[in-house]
């Protein structure tokens, strides 16, 4: 099957799914934002190919997502840490688990999300920036931004 490159459109969201777009990736750099570093314990925990996994973590540290550290020298063994660029993927993950806690679990989460600085439990909302109103569909325009005149110059 042959791959579209998304890189090339000017689409934010597609250019995004260019490096995670692919099955798996995402559960990954999950796992190591939430501490599961380790290839063997990653593996483990999704139960996927090793092929598979050597694949997206290499993916992960390409982009710049997930830097390696060695944790042992003989043999030669690596963690990965999840980079500020990697981290700040977090909260559009924890939009999508929302919309599965919602539309595949039927509002009944299969876990848990606690928020440390408060102490409660959870969801993501997505929300507008400036006035704090939920982002929905309806309520968005989309429209290019203004071009700087040096720049069309």
């Amino acid at each position: 099957m042959h791959k579209s490159d998304l890189s090339v459109l000017p689409c934010s969201l597609a250019r995004t799914l260019q490096v995670v777009g692919e099955w798996w990736t995402l559960l990954v750099l999950r796992d190591i934002c939430f501490g599961v570093r380790r290839f063997d314990l990653i593996q483990a925990h999704l139960g996927l190919a090793r092929n598979i996994l050597v694949a997206r973590l290499d993916t992960l540290v390409e982009h710049g997502l997930v830097v390696r550290e060695r944790y042992q020298q003989r043999p030669e063994r690596y963690e990965y840490v999840a980079t500020e660029k990697g981290l700040d993927l977090v909260p559009a993950m924890m939009a999508l688990v929302a919309w599965g806690d919602r539309w595949a679990f039927g509002g009944h989460p299969p876990v848990h999300f606690r928020h440390a600085s408060c102490g409660h439990d959870t969801t993501a909302a997505v929300v507008c920036e400036v006035c704090g109103d939920p982002l929905r569909a309806a309520d968005l325009r989309v429209h290019e931004p203004p071009r700087a005149a040096a720049a069309e110059r």
